[in-house]
């Protein structure tokens, strides 16, 4: 099964937390879930760089990972609303308009950790969605990111 991000057009796949195209990236791969048809998942595991603090996750990956899999996610949710395959023309494509996010709790490096996704509303070319970072099950961060449909011409 193909990720939202395997979608992304070359000229659009440089991001770092999510571009298939930057090898220095995190190269996120986001998916539905399979036991929530309303929900989208990625897995990550920090590498021991990613530190804040000796053995906890630094606090900008796990924005980073939030916001990637938000941007992702609303593509998906995008494309499913309108009925059509991801990566069917035209492209959509999100970029990050806002993001906020809270840290519930210290986030242990050394593990996988998993991204789930909810779409929140689709309103036009702003789809709002809420995103949580699980540690062995248990919720460290939470976050929302408002992800606005590029341009045509951005990235051109």
């Amino acid at each position: 099964m193909k990720a939202f991000q395997d979608y992304y057009p070359e000229n659009l796949s440089h991001c770092y937390g999510c571009g298939s195209s930057n090898e220095h990236g995190h190269r996120i791969k986001t998916y539905w879930a399979e036991d929530n048809a309303e929900e989208t998942v990625t897995r990550y595991t920090p590498q021991p760089y990613h530190t804040a603090v000796p053995g906890f996750v630094y606090g900008g990956l796990l924005a980073s990972l939030i916001d990637c899999h938000g941007t992702g996610t609303a593509a998906a949710a995008t494309y499913r609303a309108e009925g059509r395959e991801m990566g069917s023309a035209p492209v959509l494509r999100f970029v990050t308009g806002a993001l906020n996010v809270s840290y519930l709790k210290p986030t242990p490096l050394g593990i996988e950790l998993e991204i789930r996704g909810r779409i929140k509303e689709i309103k036009g070319r702003k789809v709002v969605v809420e995103a949580t970072v699980y540690a062995e099950g248990v919720a460290t961060a939470r976050g929302e990111v408002i992800a606005l449909q590029m341009p045509d011409n951005f990235g051109a």
